[in-house]
């Protein structure tokens, strides 16, 4: 038993062994959970409402919600939208109520709350009203377009930012420290590494768990490091995800001074079969607004 439950932690993804046990070891999120922060607030006063967490991916949503259930003792329940309908709330709801009769409060979260469809959303407005659970739900979407006034009145939107170059560095030294070395890049590929997770703390661990696996006296450049990493995230999209990604992508790194990074999201999109005048027009306002705006003589 001992040598199963080993094997079952050491196959588990660094991403996962590195989630943070408690809400202060959360980086990156501090007008939440600073001293003055909301979800502090809420905290120090024993209560905690009804939220959405509105963000992108990589962020912290489920493991800040799961660490707010511990914080006011609840029973933390997660269940997806993608796969979950409104069979498995109706199966949930009956479990709610004996631990809610034994004096235990139900944290239900909707990870993707924003595919919940209206008859979805309607099924949770009368448990959240009556008190069977709190809600908590995450979604990328705009809450005002993709989910119900009936169901964000009961709401507070709380917003989590992209993880600063600050909170990605601090994940780094984690991983660093928990495998016991330093990856095995030089500074401008580390630079490099923390531009193209673009503010997601799960694509920077998940990327940098495969550099752990080099060796050691290997010391890779930016050109060597996006190299590696092209051949392994090739992915896109015109229309979907990868569309908007790889735009932002490039526009963060041009955003720090960072041109060769820059080059590669452009020579990413470019050989996907992004439209060059879609990127012309990305960038005239950017051109306009940071740049111009740094630097008005330019």
């Amino acid at each position: 038993m001992i040598e199963t439950d080993l094997e079952t932690v050491s196959a588990s993804p660094l991403a996962e062994l590195l989630r943070p046990k408690t809400l202060d070891d959360i980086v990156g999120q501090e007008k939440l959970l600073g001293p003055h922060g909301k979800l502090s607030l809420m905290l120090a006063k024993g209560e905690l409402g009804s939220i959405i967490f509105w963000g992108p991916p990589g962020t912290g949503e489920t493991t800040i919600a799961r660490l707010l259930a511990d914080a006011v003792d609840m029973v933390f329940e997660p269940i997806s939208a993608v796969f979950d309908g409104v069979s498995q709330l109706r199966n949930f709801f009956p479990r709610a109520e004996q631990p809610r009769q034994q004096g235990h409060r139900n944290l239900l979260f909707v990870d993707e709350v924003h595919r919940f469809n209206k008859a979805q959303q309607d099924g949770l407005l009368p448990r959240v009203e009556d008190g069977t659970v709190t809600l908590i739900g995450a979604t990328t979407e705009n809450p005002s377009f993709a989910l119900k006034d009936a169901l964000l009145s009961r709401v507070q939107v709380l917003v989590l930012g992209r993880l600063d170059h600050k909170a990605l560095e601090t994940l780094l030294l984690r991983l660093e420290e928990h495998v016991g070395q330093n990856l095995p890049i030089d500074s401008d590929a580390r630079n490099a590494l923390l531009g193209m997770a673009d503010g997601d703390g799960r694509y920077l661990l998940n990327i940098a768990s495969l550099l752990v696996e080099l060796p050691a006296s290997r010391q890779i450049d930016s050109i060597a490091l996006m190299e590696m990493l092209a051949g392994r995230a090739s992915a896109f999209d015109r229309s979907g995800d990868q569309h908007h990604n790889l735009m932002s992508a490039l526009h963060n790194t041009l955003r720090s001074s960072d041109a060769d990074a820059g080059l590669y999201w452009l020579d990413r999109m470019l050989a996907g079969g992004e439209d060059p005048h879609y990127i012309l027009r990305r960038l005239t306002p950017f051109a306009a607004e940071d740049i111009g705006l740094a630097e008005p003589e330019a």
